[in-house]
């Protein structure tokens, strides 16, 4: 049958209810109500030749209305004229005539109650949040158990604006940091909309520069290194570190030569070398590197992948070090070790502007497929043979 049935009806208001509109309208007051519903119902034809089919139909929608078992809609009837059957009344329009008449037809009033009641709070304690609970209704009743922690975190927030202090240290009943990480995301909506604009770095952007948006103290970055030589600058027998940044920063250890690589058993592999160092990469990350003054005045060599991505990083580095070389990222490695190329997921085709150009040439044979589709070469499938020989080419 095409004709709008009971289900159909109840699964139009279900749409409104995923879309959020429903409990949106409690926040906003948006007259969603009374709300028609659009009637399929028999044509002058069907209602001549399925006459007795029509009748079960009605009584079906009759039966369902308001009054009936699943009450929630209102039917209203016409009466039809036909040369054959005679007068007929059918249903001509379905409507809802209340919010909590469609939450009763779809068994959604529980989760409305809920909702008032985050409303209610929300008005009382924090209004300038309230545009989130109307933007973000159904995620609303979800976090209602934690709802007034939230609210908790808000308002210390705006007592305590840019508190330079690690999230561990927020000292709230019920709150812990683990919470706040859980929530970083509905977090940053509320506070974006309850702190002053000039409590907010709106440069820093994203959940991983929440501490940095907000004012806490971030996470040191650390940067892991290898002396590849013996260094005064360590007590002996020390080789592999790791420093915060700000340290790393302050440590000059005297070499003249920095590698970076991207992969972590190169990193430990990575041979003796006079008057050298190397460095666990950072991926697209050389923030911390960046303000190590002393890296400025040394040789460095990054050696990462042969793909598109393994060059972006290359470039981005070079945005800090403009000086850095590369490290067995040419066209003849990569021939070299065609058995070991894989496919890269996704690669990208950004312009850059920072290689050189045999590096770009290669870059472009890379993200145009001229070599095969989306090729790439992991740094740990090259020979190791082949790293000597470039090290020693490089130390003659």
């Amino acid at each position: 049958m095409t004709w709008t049935t009971p289900d159909d009806i109840r699964g139009r208001v279900q749409r409104e209810w995923e879309k959020g509109r429903l409990l949106a309208a409690m926040a906003t007051g948006e007259p969603l109500f009374p709300l028609r519903i659009p009637l399929r119902g028999p044509s002058s034809t069907e209602l001549r030749d399925r006459f007795a089919e029509v009748q079960e139909w009605i009584g079906l929608l009759r039966s369902a209305a308001r009054g009936g078992q699943r009450p929630g809609f209102r039917l209203e009837m016409r009466k039809i004229e036909h040369r054959v059957i005679g007068g007929n009344e059918v249903p001509a329009e379905i409507w809802i005539d209340s919010l909590d008449d469609a939450l009763t037809l779809i068994g959604r009033s529980r989760e409305a109650a809920r909702y008032r009641v985050l409303l209610a709070t929300t008005r009382e304690r924090c209004p300038s949040v309230l545009p989130w609970l109307a933007k973000r209704p159904l995620r609303a009743v979800e976090l209602a158990a934690d709802w007034p922690r939230l609210l908790d975190i808000v308002e210390w927030l705006q007592a305590n604006p840019r508190p330079g202090i690690y999230l561990r240290q927020i000292d709230l009943p019920g709150v812990h940091s683990k919470f706040i990480e859980q929530y970083k995301g509905t977090l940053s909506e509320l506070f974006d909309l309850a702190l002053p604009a000039e409590t907010i770095n709106s440069e820093a952007r994203g959940i991983g520069l929440f501490e940095r948006r907000y004012g806490f103290r971030e996470k040191p970055a650390t940067v892991r290194f290898r002396l590849l030589d013996a260094s005064p600058a360590l007590p002996q027998g020390l080789s592999d570190l790791s420093l915060i940044d700000a340290e790393f920063a302050r440590f000059d250890p005297g070499v003249s030569r920095v590698f970076i690589t991207e992969n972590e058993i190169d990193f430990l592999a990575f041979p003796h070398l006079p008057d050298s160092l190397v460095i666990f990469g950072a991926g697209y990350g050389f923030d911390a590197l960046g303000q190590a003054r002393w890296l400025h005045d040394k040789s460095i060599y990054y050696w990462g992948d042969i793909d598109t991505h393994g060059f972006a990083i290359l470039d981005q580095l070079r945005a800090h070090f403009p000086e850095a070389g590369s490290l067995l990222m040419d066209h003849d490695t990569l021939i070299a070790h065609r058995e070991h190329w894989i496919e890269e997921a996704s690669p990208t085709n950004r312009t850059l502007s920072r290689l050189t150009p045999a590096e770009t040439a290669l870059y472009d044979d890379l993200r145009s497929n001229r070599l095969g589709n989306s090729v790439r070469l992991e740094q740990e499938k090259i020979g190791f043979q082949r790293l000597l020989d470039a090290l020693n080419e490089l130390t003659r």
